[in-house]
């Protein structure tokens, strides 16, 4: 069950920051500050529930990377933000690098 949490969690931290993008329009600015406050409440009270079973280094790589590369992808997916070869090298590189902490343990 921890992992699950974890990763809701992780799914959670792309919500708040999208809340956060979303705030940037004055008309959706109300919208977005009360999701990127929902969201980041939810996923820090979902990473405490999986740090009770899974190491806090390895939660926390897991967490963040799930929060930084689904971020990416939706920056580039609905707001038009640039993808190069590089930028998708480096998404990979995140991701192999968690699985690498978690499969040296």
């Amino acid at each position: 069950m921890a992992w699950f949490y974890l990763l809701m969690a992780g799914l959670c931290e792309i919500g708040w920051v999208l809340g956060l993008k979303i705030s940037q329009e004055a008309s959706t600015r109300l919208l977005g500050v009360v999701m990127a406050v929902v969201f980041i409440g939810l996923s820090g009270f979902l990473l405490w529930l999986a740090q009770r079973e899974i190491p806090i280094g390895i939660s926390y790589a897991v967490w963040t990377s799930i929060g930084a590369a689904g971020a990416f992808l939706m920056g580039v997916i609905f707001f038009g933000e640039t993808a190069s070869l590089g930028r998708y090298l480096g998404v990979l590189l995140i991701i192999v690098g968690v699985v690498t902490l978690k499969l040296a343990r």
